[in-house]
């Protein structure tokens, strides 16, 4: 992600989550936090999704996720989650970690196909209602498991390239992967 980035990455936030983080905050993240890393999925020159996360000492903690709209249930937020962990692994994180809502099924879905496992509960998590957030951590990155899990995922992907032409209109149910 860059500064250029950041309009198109507000304006999916915008669309995907009841509370979107501050105009300033994704700025900051770039310019100062040595932490953090964020990334955007493209499709030319349109940003169709975005991710962020920190390494802190030896856990990547996944601090943002989602998808446009129209570009949902096509490979895109899978893409962005792989190119996560493979920043975390190249870090040198152990494992990594996030929060979702409880009522997300579908990114649960997600991060569960890529190894992630529920630890805890956050309860009231969530400010806009209270929401408890389901704590998910995968097994250590660099285990054989692990590797095999993510490799075997990035081929199943190679072998299905996104498709601009079948492009939907916006399904209002279609998931949110940042709880």
């Amino acid at each position: 992600m860059t500064l250029d980035d950041i309009p198109a990455v507000h304006g999916i936030e915008r669309s995907s989550f009841a509370v979107p983080w501050p105009d300033d905050a994704y700025r900051n993240e770039i310019v100062t936090n040595r932490l953090a890393s964020y990334v955007v999925a493209r499709v030319g020159d349109e940003v169709v999704g975005f991710a962020g996360l920190w390494v802190m000492v030896d856990e990547a903690h996944i601090t943002t996720f989602a998808v446009h709209r129209r570009w949902r249930r096509r490979g895109v937020g899978q893409r962005l989650l792989l190119r996560l962990l493979e920043i975390s692994n190249d870090r040198r994180a152990r494992e990594a970690t996030l929060e979702v809502r409880l009522s997300n099924m579908p990114a649960r879905r997600l991060y569960e196909k890529y190894g992630f496992r529920p630890v805890g509960i956050r309860p009231r998590y969530y400010s806009d209602n209270g929401e408890d957030a389901l704590i998910m951590t995968t097994d250590p990155l660099a285990s054989a498991a692990m590797r095999e899990r993510l490799a075997r995922l990035q081929a199943a992907l190679d072998q299905r390239p996104i498709d601009l032409d079948e492009l939907r209109e916006p399904d209002p149910d279609a998931e949110r992967y940042r709880g």
